[in-house]
């Protein structure tokens, strides 16, 4: 026979938002009986603590004074050490403190004796309002990480700059643009291709001039000479020529590379060319008599980046071995060989005002001072891609390119990436071949040209009609400066 069933109650349903709520009465039932009601804080301990805390850190500084206690709850042995210490030497923020602003500068000073009175507005140093007094007559000042005040970022804020668009696009090489030179008169523009070509353009309407064939493989370098009619060229064939642009034909040749010159550079003052390669060699060149004066040994791979200049270091290069190196000329030695970089070291720009450069690996982008190398600071982002070229002109604009087709520009001062831009390769082209192969600028600094790997040229200026209001800077200085 069957037991008698039980019947079960039907359980109401019931929200979420109250279940929620049970769930948290519940929670402060077991963990705060009092409902945030805490109990009174007792007075006379908390003064014996923190009395004991201060001895226990504080009770080997002695006064150097016979001045009398300032206040009357402070008493001294006969040796002038310190035995008792009352609550307001430790000044800690209370609810009143937070409301007086004056007093909410100074809520993290730590006064061990009397507290000292500055004498003269001049004592009172800006932005030093945590700071720990010895005793008084003393001027030595303590300080620990523990008690100071967080000081505002330092980081220089950046300028702002207009924004910068693509307005026009140069076809007619068959192959990859690898290199640019702009002549000194700001006139025309010299471009080599890995159809092994040098084509010459017209700065200001993009139209070609003239078509100079002569290497057998792709053309790596580029220089236009300031002091003769001349143009330099270098290429993956081992071979370097000096151009007339008078005949437009080939007049010399330097012959010495074991492998392919991959940069060139001709030096501001004296009638010098250097190049350099695969062969890991700096090679200096006397442009009229085609001697090889120096050979620059120290790199263990290519030598894929080099600019001069006027004063020491003359000649600084940068290598796939991930080193930077500055070169004396005169004893063909080695002067500082930097090694922040961790990987390769493909392009190098020199400021055209100031005395620094900076120089891009895969790992980040570097500024570095010169004559001595000092390491300034990195970028603020990562581009995160390998930066085969950039620039930089006179208002502090710099420009990187980068394997995939990314256009970024910094502020050079603050190292605040303010664009990044992306470059859209031509119809018919695909979309892997949207790298920057070398960048420059004109020598007004209002134009950038940029040498892609879908076989164009593209030319770049300032948005005229940006404004602050329309494109705001928008700048977080970096958190920890220690980092940089």
């Amino acid at each position: 026979m069957p037991g008698p069933t039980l019947e079960m109650e039907p359980v109401e349903p019931q929200s979420l938002k109250k279940l929620s709520f049970k769930s948290l009465k519940r929670a402060l039932d077991l963990f705060s009986p009092t409902h945030g009601q805490l109990a009174p804080l007792d007075n006379e301990s908390k003064r014996i603590r923190i009395s004991h805390k201060v001895n226990v850190e504080y009770g080997g500084i002695k006064s150097t004074t016979s001045q009398p206690p300032r206040q009357a709850n402070t008493s001294t042995t006969n040796h002038g050490q310190q035995t008792s210490v009352s609550s307001s030497m430790l000044t800690l923020p209370g609810p009143e403190d937070y409301k007086d602003p004056l007093k909410r500068g100074a809520q993290n000073t730590l006064v061990v004796g009397p507290p000292i009175q500055p004498k003269a507005p001049d004592d009172v140093l800006p932005g030093k309002s945590s700071a720990l007094f010895a005793a008084p007559g003393s001027s030595e000042r303590f300080s620990t990480s523990a008690i100071m005040e967080r000081l505002p970022s330092k980081w220089p804020r950046p300028v702002w700059h207009r924004p910068w668009k693509n307005y026009r696009v140069i076809s007619g090489h068959l192959g990859w643009v690898r290199s640019v030179a702009v002549d000194p008169s700001n006139t025309w523009f010299c471009t080599g291709s890995a159809d092994r070509t040098i084509k010459i353009w017209d700065l200001a309407t993009g139209r070609l001039k003239l078509t100079l064939t002569g290497h057998i493989e792709q053309v790596r370098g580029l220089a236009v000479s300031s002091r003769h009619t001349y143009m330099f060229s270098a290429g993956d064939d081992k071979q370097v020529k000096c151009w007339d642009l008078e005949q437009n034909k080939v007049i010399r040749s330097y012959h010495g590379h074991l492998s392919g010159v991959y940069c060139l550079a001709l030096h501001p003052t004296i009638d010098v060319l250097l190049t350099g390669g695969r062969d890991s060699v700096c090679r200096v060149w006397d442009i009229r008599s085609k001697m090889q004066i120096h050979a620059l040994s120290g790199h263990d791979n290519t030598i894929c980046s080099v600019f001069t200049r006027p004063t020491d270091p003359q000649v600084v290069t940068g290598s796939h071995d991930s080193t930077i190196k500055f070169w004396d000329l005169r004893y063909r030695k080695t002067m500082l060989t930097l090694t922040n970089h961790k990987k390769s070291v493909r392009a190098m720009a020199p400021h055209p005002k100031e005395h620094c450069f900076a120089s891009a690996s895969a790992d980040n982008i570097k500024k570095f001072n010169l004559p001595k190398g000092e390491f300034l600071h990195n970028m603020l982002s990562q581009q995160k891609t390998i930066i085969n070229a950039m620039a930089v002109n006179e208002e502090g604009v710099l420009a990187t390119g980068g394997d995939n087709g990314s256009l970024w520009f910094w502020d050079w001062k603050s190292g605040h990436n303010y664009q990044q831009a992306q470059t859209i390769v031509q119809p018919g082209s695909l979309d892997s071949e949207a790298g920057i192969y070398a960048l420059t600028y004109d020598h007004t600094g209002s134009r950038l040209l940029s040498c892609e790997a879908d076989k164009t040229i593209k030319m770049w200026k300032e948005d005229e009609s940006a404004t602050p209001e329309t494109h705001p800077l928008n700048f977080r200085p970096p958190k920890d400066i220690r980092r940089f």
